[in-house]
């Protein structure tokens, strides 16, 4: 409903003013939580924007022509029922066919398809390999001649020559349609989570401080979590808390040190007499 007012240039006051729904009602249809709307507000803004009511609730795509006869589309049986069956993303199919290049990459599988130019560049190719052999059997100059080997290279067949052209009409089509969709909620991100988190894992082992800093700021980064955005207390807290893994612990050599006095009953203690 936001983007037919957009379309029109529209204020929700002026909608207000033309409709007869209230301002406010208006606001919370157009907010993406709401979920309620009274059977006359649908009819008079479909009326309004001269759309069908289930455009308007999102039961179709269709916006204008919502009773198109399928005759007036001039689809085969087959193809009705691959729209129908779900197996293709009818939306991406439709933002191609509405490309405007479109319609000139349809044009040059035609011609492909048709071999319409086939014998253009067929005759294209006798003409210069008749060249060739002529220069190779008056002047002998050898297969490695710059102007003999350029007259072989000129050559090109029909099919690697369309091969090129569709490719380059598809690949302008797919970039412009992946442009448009870059800030899509349903669009991955630019930057990969595993590259970014190798990142800080590279920071964290160059770091020049303590060893306990270092082994915390280590933690931190296979969780992705960046240290930069933490607070003084809780990197304080953190490292406390990894002080109690085993795994953390410094593997010190203990040869030749006297072993500790242990307490809390802990070890063989003399009695006294």
């Amino acid at each position: 409903m936001k983007d037919l007012r957009v379309e029109r240039h529209l204020t929700l006051e002026q909608l207000a003013e033309e409709t007869g729904i209230s301002k406010s009602a208006l606001g919370k249809y157009e907010s993406d939580d709401f979920k309620d709307i009274s059977p006359f507000s649908i009819v008079t803004l479909a009326k309004f924007y001269g759309v069908s009511t289930d455009y308007l609730l999102g039961l179709t795509e269709t916006k204008n022509h919502p009773n198109t006869d399928l005759h007036d589309l001039h689809l085969g049986d087959d193809m009705i029922e691959l729209l129908k069956s779900g197996k293709l993303n009818n939306r991406l199919l439709s933002e191609l066919a509405l490309h405007k290049d479109f319609q000139r990459f349809l044009v040059d599988i035609e011609i492909f398809v048709d071999r319409v130019a086939d014998m253009r560049i067929n005759d294209m190719n006798a003409i210069l390999e008749t060249n060739r052999k002529q220069i190779m059997e008056k002047h002998n100059p050898g297969e490695n001649d710059l102007y003999v080997r350029t007259l072989e290279l000129a050559q090109v067949s029909e099919e690697n020559f369309f091969a090129h052209v569709v490719h380059k009409d598809i690949d302008g089509i797919l970039h412009d349609i992946r442009e448009a969709h870059r800030k899509d909620t349903t669009t991955a991100d630019t930057a990969s989570p595993v590259a970014k988190i190798q990142k800080q894992m590279e920071t964290a082992l160059h770091y020049e401080g303590t060893e306990e800093k270092k082994k915390a700021r280590l933690f931190l980064a296979t969780l992705g979590i960046d240290y930069d955005k933490l607070t003084p207390e809780e990197f304080v807290t953190q490292i406390n808390i990894l002080k109690k893994s085993e795994h953390l612990k410094s593997p010190n050599n203990q040869r030749g040190k006297a072993v500790p006095y242990q307490v809390h009953g802990k070890g063989n203690r003399k009695k006294r007499k």
